[in-house]
């Protein structure tokens, strides 16, 4: 199972669940039919979406079925999860946000630099990785062709063109 996000809160009286995505693929994640699974108590409970919409910087998602706040309030900090098998195929240069966490982040000569630790969006702009660095420092680097100059998802390695300032 792929973690795609984390319910945040309620939204309205109908059964809609605020949603922070960790997906980049959330229009066909959550396409009315398609099914997720709602970590709840221990248990994984199948849903089928019934309706999708961004609001605010977050995903609004209602479920069949499930159309009223009293049956999803319960659900508020509950992990929402897509089985692996379900991924599509990407296309050359693109990658799950799965397949590049906890990869290592080397510069050009092959010096370890730290480890992603989460890949973000920023509004209107790049996504950016957060490398947790080998004193424990936290940076952002721009998911770029400017500093990311090669992935090897077999070597869990990234390399990155490490220029003054960056880091």
């Amino acid at each position: 199972m792929i973690q795609i996000g984390t319910i945040i809160n309620t939204h309205g009286l109908k059964g809609e669940l605020k949603i922070k995505s960790d997906s980049d693929f959330d229009d066909v994640r959550y396409q009315k039919g398609n099914h997720v699974y709602i970590e709840y108590e221990n248990t994984m409970v199948l849903m089928e979406v019934n309706t999708y919409r961004k609001h605010k910087g977050n995903l609004l998602v209602s479920f069949k079925d499930h159309q009223d706040i009293n049956l999803v309030e319960k659900y508020k900090g509950s992990a929402i999860f897509v089985k692996e098998s379900d991924r599509k195929p990407l296309s050359n240069n693109m990658y799950y946000y799965s397949d590049l966490m906890q990869c290592s982040v080397v510069n050009e000569e092959g010096t370890l630099i730290g480890k992603v630790i989460n890949m973000e969006d920023t509004v209107n702009a790049q996504k950016n990785m957060r490398i947790k660095l080998e004193d424990g420092k936290e940076v952002l680097v721009p998911f770029i062709e400017v500093f990311i100059k090669h992935i090897d998802l077999d070597q869990k390695v990234i390399t990155i063109h490490q220029m003054e300032g960056l880091l």
